[in-house]
């Protein structure tokens, strides 16, 4: 899409790093002001942030020679992260993170964000990423560009004291619980998440890993602007004679009631490594003097803790949308996974904004083994919208649902049942952290 007039896409680089805050704040309120902001590390890749700004008059300046000045404004930006290595079922396969996606209020409703996503397309296929990812501030909006809801993940509110089922070897674990400091535990966290990545072997779709120096550091910043007047962040640390098997960073806020203390414990990931380690982990968590809940951010539908728990239903449990995929190039991304189970497929992909997907395609796998997809003129076996491919990509949510929702025709009778089993995965996808 064409930008209207006055406004045209630009590179940003450090130079424009208050301009990015100050556009951060009108977007989402809650930011940091561009002061309080001071001292955490952005996390922007500038090679991959891109701005739309309007040359207004500078009603400041003085005129020169009759001339009006003008002042470059930022009306809208974005980002993404490189994923080298975002794990999609049995593989791993390049990713764009679309991310920092802002308009200011008064530059709404003008084409910039249709704009925005078309050109970050254009650059995930220059750049060879087959698949865009990103969490939606509002589940509304991206859908309409071809996105689909891939993943969910599990909210939880648990009482303190709340029993576990007892594991084999939890109480030979140590603990150690310590204020957070990222040059001595940024190391540790990097290493425990990126092995909780794999399971048995197997890989957990959607399990981003922080990739450069910049995500890790913005990661375990403190300053005071991020902690919503709570404590400074601490961390635990699940040992097995001196190796670390588990870890979560938290913050505790105490509120004192009649009644008596009533804290809440607010964890960031709880990552372990087996499920003594995990049991470990929980039962420190849930053992705080002074707490009176624990509630981590974001964890997998199949975490650990739901069955752990004696009485799941103490944890309120909810699901919230989690990453939306979006598949750039179709052939390539369904080439770069693998399928639970023999397949041989021929699917009719809706895409009417990249015509390169647009058409029928012949998917075929022998498993967990090579994957081929070619450009068919075959009668497909089933017809998809490229948001429904996008949603059934990581494994998580079934194609047999989602043709209960009308986004999935079948044309030959069992080819839904075949293509629900291949696409499948054994682990739920979910991303442990909001880029």
């Amino acid at each position: 899409m064409t930008l209207p007039t006055p406004y045209r896409l630009v590179q940003l680089d450090d130079g424009r790093r208050e301009d990015v805050l100050r556009l951060d704040r009108w977007a989402f309120p809650d930011a940091p002001s561009v002061e309080d902001a001071e001292g955490v590390p952005l996390p922007l890749d500038w090679e991959r942030t891109v701005g739309v700004v309007r040359d207004a008059p500078d009603e400041a300046a003085v005129p020169i020679d009759g001339a009006v000045p003008t002042r470059t404004d930022l009306a809208a930006m974005h980002s993404s992260y490189r994923f080298s290595r975002f794990p999609v079922p049995g593989a791993r396969t390049p990713v764009a993170g679309l991310t920092w996606v802002a308009v200011h209020p008064q530059d709404r409703r003008r084409g910039l964000l249709t704009a925005m996503i078309d050109h970050h397309l254009a650059q995930c296929l220059e750049r060879g990423e087959t698949v865009s990812a990103l969490f939606a501030a509002e589940a509304a909006i991206y859908g309409r560009f071809g996105y689909g809801h891939a993943a969910d993940d599990l909210r939880v509110r648990i009482p303190r004291g709340a029993a576990l089922h007892p594991v084999t070897g939890s109480d030979r674990l140590t603990v150690r619980v310590e204020e957070l400091d990222p040059a001595r535990h940024g190391g540790l966290v990097a290493d425990l998440h990126e092995r909780a990545g794999t399971q048995a072997g197997i890989l957990r779709p959607g399990w981003a890993t922080r990739e450069t120096e910049a995500l890790r550091a913005h990661h375990l910043s403190d300053v005071p602007a991020l902690r919503g007047g709570r404590e400074t962040r601490k961390i635990v640390v699940v040992e097995a004679d001196g190796e670390p098997r588990g870890y979560t960073v938290l913050r505790r806020a105490l509120r004192w009631e009649t009644p008596g203390p009533r804290g809440t414990v607010h964890a960031g990931e709880v990552v372990a490594l087996d499920p003594a380690a995990a049991h470990r982990l929980w039962s420190t968590l849930l053992d705080l003097d002074l707490m009176s809940e624990v509630e981590p951010f974001v964890l997998p539908v199949d975490d650990p803790i739901m069955g752990l728990l004696v009485d799941p239903r103490s944890a309120q449990p909810r699901v919230a949308d989690n990453l939306w995929v979006r598949l750039v190039d179709v052939a390539g991304a369904l080439a770069a996974r693998r399928y639970a189970c023999h397949l041989d497929l021929v699917l009719h992909v809706a895409d009417d904004r990249l015509e390169h997907n647009d058409g029928t395609w012949r998917l075929q796998s022998e498993g967990l083994g090579p994957v081929h997809v070619e450009r068919t003129t075959d009668a497909p076996d089933l017809a998809v919208t490229v948001g429904a491919l996008g949603s059934a990509y990581l494994g998580g949510v079934s194609l047999t649902a989602l043709a209960g929702a009308g986004a999935v025709e079948e044309h030959t009778d069992g080819a839904l049942l075949r293509a629900s089993a291949a696409f499948g995965w054994p682990l739920a996808p979910v991303c442990s952290w909001v880029f």
